[in-house]
């Protein structure tokens, strides 16, 4: 077995862990020592073989002591068709909150969401109750809401460490149908793509595995593609699978999942890497427990069997609610003949490893002969100067979680890459001292070059915040000229707009062009105003005792 291929990625901490030795030199390495192998066998003349051996020990040697330095960062993806249900109340079992080493992002794509008519209206104008837990759970821990997407059951939610915000740029998040006729959107897929320390990245949500095209059209250095891909055990009966997972000897059914099988014919699914099947199958099972579907027979009248259909993703003007409020009435109506998702039919479903998560490097050409010596040596490649690689820790599902027939699954992900950069687009930070007794004065400083707009704005944060729209008060960058490059410039902030009790807060620049925060600020301290006792808000204090 290759020692270089099977030990374990090493890392010291979240933010930044230098490797010794980089994984391109470890595959150019083993090329050589493969050449070396090959020379030996082949060359007919022993001065030959003498001078080729030497030249390849020298090139491998050379490798060997090559420094490709790079950071560390640790992902942790969920993927979970929910089925319509209302989350937990305790989702730190499925982000292991506590590992060590600690997590830098969150990636999580829901399936089935809740999307009735009304229900889908309302998440229109406030975050969904999948969101707010997620939001509730891991702000305190210092995560921020990156972005989301979400097209009627299918949700895609991204939360970063504070500290990573202004190295995530020109975030994209785009949908695509493929339901009826590619307008109704309760299957296809959602994505999220964005500039991570300079590396493109993308994570794609879908419901159903036609979408993963989708993911071989775009350029991203790496793809995370996972959901409800619906790849079933195909052959065995309900027995022997039943038997197979209960005796744990999950290795009998991989030769026909149907993933695999396929991945054996298609070019484009053998892109796509994924860990083991080391667990059991998520789907189907007995809600509320750890029962594969055991489920009888079932009459019932077709409106009382039937789930309504969720609505067409529309914006918040009154004639697309409209048409949207149409759409549904309408669906409920021809629910009462037709119910397209999990017909009752009273026969058991099969237990499947339905719910997966892949990933896809960019590929990578590879040098011809000529170009073999050159390609080996030149450090002027940018895939070389600025290396990504991408290594799984674990690949589970969690079985404890019962609010849906699915399990959810989990990959963790070491993140390894060279920082394209590592300062910030702006420099923001407070001036003097901050309460709501006076107007308070800010300073940015552009620090490189970027699509600035009069509509960017810097916004106070309380320590915790959940997302950009989480600010206490904004105020709007300087509205007359564009600022230049390494110019600081003060913002007074207006002492009615400040938080009267004080606390721990930081300052966000935030991009309209970019979509994102791309300056933050040390955490700082607004002190306690003298208005808060005059108002109420806090008891006025007499040689150190309340009053």
């Amino acid at each position: 077995m290759d020692s270089f291929t099977d030990s374990p990625r090493q890392r010291s901490d979240s933010m930044s862990s230098s490797v010794s030795q980089g994984s391109r030199s470890k595959m150019l390495l083993r090329q050589r020592l493969s050449q070396l192998l090959t020379c030996i066998e082949d060359m007919s003349s022993d001065d030959e073989a003498s001078e080729e051996v030497s030249r390849t020990l020298d090139e491998a040697f050379q490798l060997c002591g090559r420094y490709v330095p790079t950071d560390a960062f640790r992902l942790h993806v969920v993927t979970w068709n929910v089925a319509t249900a209302e989350p937990p109340e305790d989702v730190t079992s499925l982000l292991q909150l506590d590992v060590q080493p600690p997590t830098d992002l969150y990636v999580i794509g829901l399936q089935e969401v809740n999307a009735t008519p009304v229900r889908f209206i309302s998440d229109l104008f406030v975050e969904d109750s999948w969101s707010h837990v997620f939001m509730d759970t891991l702000a305190p821990r210092g995560f921020v809401k990156v972005t989301s997407v979400r097209m009627q059951g299918l949700l895609l939610l991204v939360f970063a460490k504070q500290i990573h915000l202004p190295y995530i740029r020109n975030i994209q998040t785009t949908y695509t149908r493929t339901g009826i006729f590619g307008y109704w959107g309760n299957k296809g897929g959602v994505s999220v793509r964005f500039s991570f320390y300079g590396h493109m990245v993308c994570f794609l949500n879908c419901h159903l595995a036609a979408h993963m095209n989708y993911a071989l059209q775009r350029v991203d250095e790496v793809v995370f593609c996972f959901g409800d891909l619906n790849f079933r055990i195909a052959d065995h009966g309900l027995h022997f699978l039943r038997s197979s997972i209960d005796s744990g000897r999950l290795n009998l059914l991989w030769g026909k999942d149907q993933f695999l099988m396929m991945k054996k014919k298609e070019p484009f699914l053998q892109e796509f890497e994924e860990g083991p099947l080391n667990f059991k199958p998520t789907y189907k099972f007995d809600r509320n427990s750890e029962t594969y579907d055991t489920r009888k027979s079932t009459v019932a009248l077709p409106l009382t069997m039937y789930r309504p259909r969720p609505l067409q993703r529309c914006s918040t003007t009154l004639l697309f609610l409209l048409t949207s409020l149409t759409w549904g009435l309408l669906s409920v109506w021809l629910g009462a003949w037709y119910r397209e998702l999990d017909p009752p039919s009273g026969k058991k479903r099969k237990p499947a490893w339905t719910d997966r998560i892949l990933w896809r490097m960019k590929p990578k050409v590879l040098p011809s002969e000529d170009e073999d010596e050159k390609a080996s040596t030149s450090t002027d490649d940018g895939q070389d100067e600025y290396p990504i690689f991408v290594s799984q820790d674990k690949y589970t599902s969690d079985m404890s979680y019962g609010v849906s027939d699915h399990k959810p699954v989990i990959g963790t992900f070491s993140v390894e890459l060279k920082k394209c950069f590592d300062t910030p687009i702006v420099h923001v930070s407070p001036v003097g001292v901050w309460s709501a007794d006076q107007d308070a004065l800010l300073n940015y400083t552009i620090q490189e070059d970027f699509m600035s707009s009069t509509w960017d704005w810097i916004g106070l944060y309380k320590v915790g915040f959940k997302s950009a729209s989480d600010y206490e008060t904004f105020v709007w960058v300087r509205e007359n000229e564009l600022p230049e490059t390494n110019e600081v410039i003060q913002i007074s902030v207006d002492k009615d707009e400040i938080p009267l009790l004080g606390g721990q807060y930081v300052l966000c620049y935030y991009s309209t062009n970019m979509q994102s925060i791309i300056g933050i600020s040390d955490n700082f301290q607004i002190l306690e105003s003298k208005r808060a006792v005059m108002e109420g808000l806090v008891p006025e204090k007499i040689n150190g005792l309340n009053k």
